[in-house]
């Protein structure tokens, strides 16, 4: 199920404190991009998640894991809405890839 445009702009509203925040749709799903790094990929074959690489930052900060479609590595599933505190999770991701 390809993830809906309502949902893109609810995480895109969510890191609203974030530099640079840009998208590219990727087949039915956005990849999630800060100041040209890849931080993350939302959605998914099963629903609209928004999912973070899996990075020493994103495993301290989000527990569940989530697979964005069969065979992939698993990302973290953001469970954030703090909004300053999900900009920074980003900025530590970013600066560990």
């Amino acid at each position: 199920m390809a993830s809906t445009p309502e949902y893109l702009a609810h995480v895109l509203d969510l890191l609203g404190r974030v530099d640079g925040v840009t998208h590219r749709a990727m087949m039915g799903e956005y990849l999630l991009y800060a100041r040209g790094t890849l931080f993350g990929l939302f959605g998914g074959v099963y629903d609209d998640r928004f999912l973070l690489k899996e990075t020493p930052a994103s495993s301290a900060a989000l527990t569940a894991q989530c697979s964005p479609y069969p065979g992939a590595k698993p990302m973290r599933l953001v469970d954030v809405e703090d909004r300053d505190a999900l900009a920074d999770l980003v900025e530590r991701v970013r600066a560990e890839l």
